[in-house]
């Protein structure tokens, strides 16, 4: 028998720019179908899941707005290209036999469902893997600050952020032979060091909600039930 999981409920914040794999654009189907495995094995352990997507990989709202276009309608674009991305995983996982729900923070019947914590409830009590997209439904609010808002929304015991560094580091370890890992933060430690990991704002939502975060590489097959049961690599930020 394995360890039982550390966490009974968790939001996984997903980059977008890491699903189009190889690419400078788009979705890269063997990597969106891993992740789909491994959200399948992770859920398998016994944990309820939601999983929050970024856009960047098909549409970054920050970069059209700096070319002319208002940051409200830019960042809304941007939140519905995280919609496109929940629909693309809810397929992957619906070909591995996994039954999940996309559910959006706008209204849009003919493509999905509303988020309600009410729905969001309900499915993860079926056993289902909820992906939640359209952002937090209003500009200049990330992606990474919808993952702690709908962790505290929804009772999750902690956000799981996925990147392509296995932590937080006291500088770009790509770059910085010297950079540090650290195994364990304070929220505010987080914020007063200004490590660009996650934003401050999802940083200072989560100290305010009391919800830890963990970040940890992707890269890995796995990863995600590594962290799970307590065997992953990773920076705690909590307390």
């Amino acid at each position: 028998m394995g360890e039982p999981p550390v966490y009974r409920r968790v939001v996984v914040k997903l980059s977008g720019e890491y699903l189009a794999g190889s690419q400078s654009f788009g979705i890269d189907q063997p990597t969106i179908d891993r992740i789909a495995g491994d959200l399948i094995a992770a859920s398998e352990l016994g944990v309820e899941i939601a999983v929050v997507v970024g856009g960047g990989n098909i549409f970054r709202g920050v970069e059209v707005s700096s070319r002319g276009v208002s940051r409200p309608t830019g960042d809304t674009m941007g939140m519905l290209a995280t919609v496109m991305n929940c629909l693309a995983l809810e397929s992957a996982l619906s070909r591995k036999g996994k039954s999940s729900r996309t559910l959006s923070a706008f209204v849009m019947p003919q493509v999905c469902e509303l988020f309600t914590r009410g729905a969001a409830h309900r499915y993860l009590a079926e056993g289902k893997i909820i992906l939640l997209g359209g952002g937090t439904g209003n500009p200049f609010f990330t992606t990474d600050t919808t993952a702690v808002l709908r962790a505290a929304e929804i009772g999750a015991q902690a956000v799981l952020k996925a990147t392509n560094v296995d932590g937080v580091y006291s500088a770009d370890p790509k770059t910085d032979k010297t950079a540090k890992r650290f195994e364990r933060l304070s929220h505010s430690q987080a914020l007063a060091g200004g490590y660009k990991v996650m934003d401050a704002t999802a940083f200072a939502l989560a100290r305010e909600t009391s919800l830890p975060i963990i970040v940890f590489s992707i890269a890995e097959p796995g990863s995600i039930g590594a962290i799970l049961s307590g065997n992953g690599t990773g920076t705690i930020v909590a307390g």
